[in-house]
């Protein structure tokens, strides 16, 4: 009864509590948003994993990016505020880290992704939820998403002049396309044997391998390589071997006494973050094709240097291509959001494109209509310090190619984001959709 009692007594009480509650809550609504509101930024990049070597130093760059952008005033006069996820070398994982980042954090734009498998992964998501991904890693090309932009290199920013320097210079007649089996090598290989085809080399000058994420034992391909380079033809490997597999595979080929002046290697995924902390010994000599090395001595370049060894506070933290690729990228999405007053996807789709940004090496890169850059190319050897030498680099900056003109079924294909809203336009047929 005494219960009954206080219920009654409470409930004008709980009336007037829900009434100013209301009330509350229609002039909070009524207020314009405050200023504290944050943009959100999404860093998609494995933390863990055989990618984890990789992808860790990029999720860095983008707190150092977001960080240094919030002591500038931010963006649209809000703050960025960083989502940090761990896709763990997980292919599948990637796409439900995506469409949480998208549907649950709302973030604004998603930084991230390094082996193409894990970008294939995402893209459904990114099409479906129209949400706006920066992909920093070089790539087999054959693809331009509305909704992606490649920041990283595409088959004719790197692999091409790879080939064709050690055409040139080191004079090289039989390859070898080594790579990790999964979509970016498997394409790579096949727009550089048909590259090859065209330059005269004959089928049996070329070698192709395949291993998994992860790979380990080495003995038995490396003495194949050695074999197949002891025709008397000079040899050299191309190497599109991602992540961890690279330490044991150069650490057999010391083991077997390769040397880079007899088989050299340029590798398309071996860069200073990779080298940090391991015998370089057995990699002396040998090659790297990058739009980016530490070692380029720009002013712009020693002050981004600077302030990473600053804000991680260590200074012997090494920079890499794809870091320069998510500084370009995050430029380019700032001023694109700048310039459509939003951070809306479709506004900032419309305005990005001529979009320009200064690169690390002392030029200026530019968002093309194919969602793809323009970067100049670099190839470097490897040194004692696990830093590289340049030894030869593009007049200027080459225009990404997001189409292999040495594909059949590609050559006549364009991505036209701007005019012509298509990303496999067919230039013979005038359709989009490519195809014949």
């Amino acid at each position: 009864m005494l219960n009954r009692i206080q219920a009654v007594a409470q409930r004008p009480i709980a009336r007037r509590w829900l009434a100013a509650t209301a009330g509350l809550a229609m002039a909070l609504a009524a207020l314009p948003a405050k200023a504290q509101d944050t943009i959100k930024v999404g860093i998609l990049h494995s933390l863990s994993g055989t990618m984890a070597i990789s992808e860790t130093t990029l999720k860095d760059v983008m707190l150092m990016l977001i960080d240094e952008q919030n002591k500038k005033g931010g963006l649209l006069g809000k703050k960025l505020e960083a989502v940090v996820v761990d896709p763990a070398s997980n292919w599948p994982l990637f796409a439900e880290k995506a469409r949480e980042l998208i549907t649950k954090d709302k973030v604004a734009a998603v930084f991230g992704c390094w082996t193409s498998v894990s970008r294939k992964s995402v893209l459904p998501v990114f099409k479906e939820l129209n949400g706006l991904l920066f992909y920093p890693v070089q790539y087999e090309g054959e693809e331009s998403e509305r909704n992606v932009f490649y920041t990283g290199a595409a088959p004719n920013q790197q692999a091409i002049p790879a080939v064709d320097y050690l055409m040139k210079e080191e004079k090289v007649q039989r390859w070898v396309l080594a790579g990790t089996d999964y979509v970016y090598p498997r394409t790579t290989n096949k727009i550089l044997e048909a590259y090859l085809k065209q330059k005269g080399v004959k089928p049996d000058d070329i070698m192709i391998n395949y291993t998994p994420f992860g790979h380990s034992d080495w003995q038995t391909i490396v003495a194949d390589v050695k074999k197949f380079g002891s025709a008397g033809k000079k040899t050299a490997v191309v190497s599109t071997i991602n992540g961890d597999a690279n330490v044991p595979f150069y650490k057999e080929l010391g083991n077997q006494g390769v040397k880079a002046t007899d088989i050299p290697v340029v590798a398309f995924s071996v860069g200073e973050e990779e080298l940090a902390g391991i015998d370089t010994k057995p990699l002396l000599g040998h090659l790297a094709a990058w739009n980016y090395f530490e070692s380029i001595d720009t002013p712009v370049n020693k002050e981004f240097i600077d302030k990473w060894h600053a804000f991680t506070k260590n200074p012997k933290r090494v920079t890499n291509d794809p870091m320069e690729a998510h500084v370009i990228g995050f430029a380019m999405w700032v001023e694109a959001v700048k310039k459509a007053g939003s951070t809306d996807p479709d506004k900032v789709i419309d305005t990005i494109v001529g979009v320009k940004a200064p690169n690390l090496t002392g030029g200026t890169s530019e968002m093309l209509p194919n969602h793809h850059i323009t970067k100049p190319v670099y190839i470097g050897e490897v040194r004692a310090d696990g830093q590289f030498d340049v030894v030869w680099k593009t007049e200027g900056l080459v225009p990404g190619d997001a189409w292999s003109k040495y594909l059949e079924g590609s050559k006549d294909l364009i991505g036209d984001w701007k005019t012509l809203k298509c990303g496999n336009y067919n230039t013979v047929t005038k359709k989009c959709g490519g195809g014949v």
